[in-house]
């Protein structure tokens, strides 16, 4: 059983008896994974899944997230932790890659749950990871994870919604597998991404796609090098199988869109 997994079931079996809430009190835990060295096969499993050309000698931008996974598991999992693991979605995520990360090089990675705030419909805890090489922070990330629960919707503002559409770059059919896929590789086995029997446990018809998984496909096919951020926020979930179409204005902004052009994620690159 992979640590991944473990954690997942200690999380799952924790979460009935949690009340999500963002004035919940947890400790300010920090976990710390020195020497990380990439395993070259699983980095090239990963590569193929999103769309990314395979045996390139820098990470992809979004690749530090899977390795940093592991350690935003086992806090969220934590028996502090105020929120429950089974059925937390990702909502956005902010990505500054401060130089060409090589695949070949020994980090040190670290992890830090900053705090809860109110969402219109639930909790959202930020984890920020981090990825060192010699003392200096080369990657980082502040991911947002929303507990879905009843609450007053007044109490946060509704997201701002892009209408106009941007220009298609191209189209892609998404099997029903690729929750399953991209949990293989990812390590993130969270039931909304791999059935659809244990999606409807949480609230969708269908299994949906993983909030990383789309952006990492639209940062494939953006393409990318060197010092860059990358922002995204999850509008809507990617019900599986489908069909999405992937837009870009050529000034660093990218969306993906589905069937009668419902926004799914928006992006920008800069």
């Amino acid at each position: 059983m992979t640590g991944e997994l473990l954690h997942l079931i200690t999380g799952a079996l924790r979460s009935p008896f949690k009340r999500p809430s963002p004035e919940a009190d947890f400790p300010p835990t920090r976990l710390v994974l020195p020497g990380v060295r990439i395993d070259l096969a699983h980095l090239a499993a990963y590569e193929r899944v999103c769309g990314f050309p395979t045996g390139e000698p820098t990470l992809p931008v979004t690749y530090p997230h899977v390795l940093g996974f592991p350690l935003a598991m086992r806090l969220m999992s934590g028996r502090d932790f105020p929120l429950p693991l089974l059925g937390l979605v990702h909502t956005s995520i902010d990505i500054v890659r401060h130089t060409a990360v090589p695949a070949t090089e020994e980090y040190q990675l670290a992890v830090h749950i900053e705090g809860l705030a109110p969402h219109r419909r639930g909790t959202e805890a930020t984890v920020v990871t981090e990825m060192a090489a010699g003392g200096d922070v080369v990657w980082e990330s502040r991911s947002t994870y929303l507990a879905r629960h009843h609450t007053d919707s007044r109490t946060a503002p509704r997201p701002v919604r892009e209408d106009t559409p941007l220009p298609v770059v191209a189209e892609w059919r998404l099997a029903g597998d690729v929750g399953r896929r991209y949990g293989a590789v990812s390590g993130d086995r969270n039931p909304i991404h791999l059935h659809p029997l244990t999606a409807r446990l949480f609230g969708f018809p269908r299994a949906i796609a993983h909030g990383m998984w789309t952006v990492a496909r639209c940062v494939a096919a953006h393409g990318m090098s060197g010092s860059v951020g990358v922002r995204a926020r999850f509008v809507a979930p990617v019900l599986l199988p489908c069909r999405v179409a992937y837009g870009a204005d050529g000034c660093g902004r990218f969306e993906l869109r589905g069937d009668g052009g419902r926004l799914h994620l928006v992006g920008e690159v800069g």
